[in-house]
């Protein structure tokens, strides 16, 4: 019964089946086809639900989803075969032994395997992917064949059979070939109309190539349901035109875009090529080039080792230099300090003869007091020699004892002194005594950077050579300033030496023009900057004296032109920071050390011949000549430290003393005089009010002072010494004007009933 059963079902799906054919699609054909498809899928999935109901559940992921209109994918075939496999080998009357494909063999299959040895499938069987019959045996299909095969029909129905099963695979894995465009919906099923009525009629089974207007290579037949014939648009005339018409415009536009491409390469090229004309044509400066760099690579590799083996003997010379400036100097410090302690032991201990007979260092007097005696007769010696040479000046000129700078040296010291710095100079002589001249002169040095600048300006400017020089040539000027003293009235002036001179014009032609862009114009003052101010500054440390009013002079001289014409000499420059810093240390050196003001009494003092009262005029001017000295770096110095060491440190702590130990005379109103003049007047140009300077107010209060006692001293006076007093006290009050001390100048204007000097004093 069952196999009746079956071949009803069978019947009835032929009857269906042979109505339909490849060329005729109606929608009711489809549709029936589509329903017997749909039953033979269900009528499966239902005998596999009741196998698994009696046999128990199986393992899922060996089943086969196959579902209508898909063609399976490798895994699901992978899977399948691998059940078929596992089927086989537990043994079952559904499957075929594994050995029964050796009859197939010497048979020739269609298929590619991916196994040699598989042969269960030939052309003469095939396996039926709409679901396997659990219920059936292999026995029955068997039987079933044999019984068809009896009759003529039975074959027939079998190849009309076997010819519907293809035909439905084909349709179950291959849909409709259609033409795919970017066109909207419209254009796609006019395409999908001509390819299906005007294309020649191809072998469904085989799978055709998908036709891309826009591209090349094949694509994925389109997925979804297949549009039948009857429900496509209509096809007109002008639907054809605008169609045309847009795939004309989309063809300008690509043809545009290639003209433009085209363009592009065609100006890349000419660009390309005239690229390699013009580097063709620049070979031989380039070649040219490069061979001029490679020689100053290897000459400026060369100067550098050069310099670096000769700078630690240039250091040793510039050293010896120097400390043989400083001996000297220190000799001549030593010198005075001896005579000031000479001369204020012979003025204190004129009456105690026994204090001489010891030093400080407990030696015996014999041998001190035949070495004091020298000392003081050459002291008086050069004392007279200068004296001499004053009075021989015309006009003479006023003078005070202690002004003069007693400089003068022994013969011995000179002769010692000279031939040191002979040595020196032959030593430095002998520094590039083993050099060739191209890498010792300013002028070899020179020409082969001025070569590389007028040849490559660019690339001498991006090598940045402007920055290099200066360390370049630092060298050979150090060399050059070794013996140079600025501090000696006939010291050489820097700009005319000859370091000067080869590099005042550096880099520049008498044909271009000096352009402040330049940066080799920087190169005379990186040079000052960077050895003139050492220099100076070591000088100035260890060589200047400040009581000497020539050095100071020339010292100062020199450091104001040098911030006055070189930029790098400024307060911003570390250089000239460590320069001043030098000149105020030495400043406060001598005052800690050489200045010595001595106390007598008013009784002793009134003797204006005597040997205390000389030694105290002396010190008195000396010490005038040593304000005069520090305050001439008014200009290059603040006003706050000059204030600290010049007021507050030399006036108010020796000078002032001084005046008020001694008479309120014409003397003490000269030196009074000669002090405040050598303020500077820059000093109280900012003052606002009627005070001084809080430094100044001590002398202020002295010149006040010094009026009322003139005025004393006045009273009971001849009309001559009356008149001189009051002179006297203008002049005191003019004083007080000019430190700005308003309030003590009005006061005495006041009480002294100076009526000009009131007026003066209230206008300002």
């Amino acid at each position: 019964e069952q196999m009746k059963k079956e071949k009803k079902e069978k019947e009835e799906k032929e009857k269906v089946n042979t109505q339909v054919s490849l060329g005729e699609y109606t929608a009711e054909k489809l549709k029936s086809l589509r329903e017997a498809q749909n039953a033979t899928v269900a009528m499966d999935n239902g005998q596999q639900k009741e196998e698994e109901g009696e046999g128990g559940k199986k393992d899922d992921k060996f089943k086969p989803k196959i579902k209508a209109g898909v063609i399976p994918d490798a895994a699901t075939i992978h899977a399948a075969r691998k059940r078929r496999q596992q089927m086989r080998e537990q043994g079952g009357e559904e499957f075929i032994p594994v050995d029964d494909t050796r009859r197939f063999q010497d048979e020739k299959s269609r298929l590619v395997r991916e196994d040699e040895n598989d042969r269960s499938d030939s052309e003469e069987e095939r396996i039926d992917f709409r679901g396997a019959n659990p219920t059936r045996t292999r026995r029955q299909d068997i039987m079933e064949v044999l019984e068809g095969s009896d009759s003529e029909e039975g074959e027939k129905d079998q190849d009309e059979e076997v010819k519907r099963w293809e035909q439905e695979q084909i349709r179950k894995g291959v849909s409709i070939p259609q033409v795919q465009t970017t066109q909207p919906q419209a254009d796609y099923n006019y395409y999908q109309q001509q390819y299906m009525y005007q294309q020649p009629t191809v072998y469904m089974g085989t799978p055709q190539p998908v036709v891309q207007p826009y591209g090349t290579g094949y694509m994925a037949p389109p997925s979804g349901p297949v549009v039948p014939p009857s429900q496509l648009p209509s096809v007109t005339l002008e639907s054809v035109k605008d169609r045309l018409r847009d795939r004309l415009d989309s063809l300008k536009q690509v043809h545009s875009a290639h003209q433009r491409e085209h363009d592009k390469h065609t100006n890349d090229m000419d660009s390309s090529v005239n690229a390699v004309d013009d580097i063709e044509g620049s070979a031989e400066d380039v070649e040219q080039q490069f061979t001029f760099f490679q020689e100053m690579r290897g000459y400026v590799r060369d100067l550098v080792e050069c310099l670096n083996e000769k700078v630690p003997k240039i250091d040793q010379l510039e050293t010896a230099m120097h400390a043989l400036l400083r001996q000297r100097a220190e000799r001549f410090v030593q010198r005075r300090q001896d005579d000031i302690k000479d001369e204020s032991e012979e003025q204190m201990n004129k009456t105690n003869k026994a204090a001489g007979s010891l030093d400080t260092l407990g030696r015996d007097s014999p041998g001190f007091a035949e070495v004091k005696k020298r000392r003081i007769a050459e002291r008086e010696a050069r004392r007279s020699r200068r004296r001499r040479a004053r009075q021989a000046t015309e006009p003479p000129v006023p003078h005070h004892e202690g002004m003069s700078s007693d400089e003068e040296e022994q013969e011995t010291d000179i002769l010692r002194f000279n031939s040191e710095k002979d040595r020196i100079v032959a030593e430095a002589g002998k520094s590039f005594e083993d050099v060739v001249d191209d890498f010792c002169t300013f002028r070899a040095i020179k020409t082969k950077f001025e070569k590389w600048k007028y040849d490559f300006g660019e690339p001498y400017k991006e090598a940045y050579i402007s920055l290099c020089l200066p360390r370049l040539f630092t060298p050979f000027v150090r060399l050059e300033l070794l013996t140079w003293n600025p501090l000696e009235a006939n010291a050489q002036d820097i700009e005319d030496m000859a370091w000067y001179d080869s590099l005042l014009f550096y880099g520049f032609r008498e044909t271009t023009q000096l352009t402040k862009d330049d940066p080799d114009v920087k190169l005379l003052p990186s040079i000052v900057e960077k050895v003139v101010l050492p220099k100076l500054t070591g000088l100035a440390e260890h060589a200047w004296d400040p009581m000497s009013g020539s050095q100071t002079q020339r010292l100062v001289a020199l450091v104001q032109r040098l911030a006055d014409d070189y930029p790098t000499v400024a307060g911003e420059n570390k250089a000239t920071q460590a320069l001043l810093r030098a000149v105020l240390g030495r400043m406060r050196k001598t005052l800690d050390d050489d200045v010595f003001m001595p106390l007598y009494p008013k009784g002793i003092l009134e003797n204006k011949s005597s040997g205390p009262y000389y030694f105290l005029q002396r010190q008195f001017w000396s010490c005038v000549k040593l304000l005069g000295n520090m305050l001439q770096w008014h200009s290059l110095l603040a006003r706050e430290p000059l204030l600290e060491l010049c007021v507050d440190g030399l006036l108010n702590r020796y000078m002032l003393l001084a005046l008020q130990n001694s008479e309120v005379n014409d003397d003490s109103i000269e030196k009074c005089q000669k002090i405040i003049s050598s303020f500077p007047r820059e000093w109280f140009a900012d003052i606002e009010g009627d005070e001084t300077l809080p430094p100044l107010q001590n002398l202020a209060r002295y010149l006040s002072h010094s009026a009322n006692t003139l005025h004393k001293n006045s009273i009971g006076c001849p009309d001559i010494d009356r008149r001189k007093a009051r002179e006297n006290i203008k002049q005191v009050a003019k004083m007080l004007v000019q430190i700005h001390a308003l309030d003590h100048a009005l006061q005495v204007a006041r009480e002294h009933s100076l009526k000009d000097l009131k007026q003066m004093v209230v206008g300002r």
